[in-house]
């Protein structure tokens, strides 16, 4: 029969020399991102679309922003489209226009 069982390194926490810690993430840069992006227009006061080159692709993105240390930062509720995605979302538009309008 096998037991299940951790091992002991793993049941243990950081060690007094903290060689058991986890390891920290280096902050990202903006050096390191090699994005051109284009706003297209502010949907509220916090909601924006941008056409942006990242990683050699294009994509719409649509993204809520917040303002920290006087910076407007994307956050996470936000949704990057493929230039194929948005062709078959534009490619929908009156039906979900239909949609809403019996809604």
């Amino acid at each position: 029969m096998s037991r299940r069982f951790k091992r002991k390194e793993e049941d243990e926490g950081p060690s007094e020399d903290g060689h058991g810690a986890p390891p920290k993430k280096a902050p990202r840069t903006d050096s390191s991102d090699d994005s051109d992006e284009i706003v297209v227009c502010d949907i509220s006061h916090n909601r924006r679309v941008k056409v942006r080159n990242w990683q050699g692709k294009v994509w719409v993105d649509i993204r809520e922003f917040y303002v920290k240390d006087g910076k407007q930062l994307p956050g996470k509720k936000g949704i990057s489209l493929s230039v194929d995605q948005w062709k078959m979302l534009k490619d929908h538009a009156e039906e979900i226009d239909k949609a809403l309008a019996e809604s």
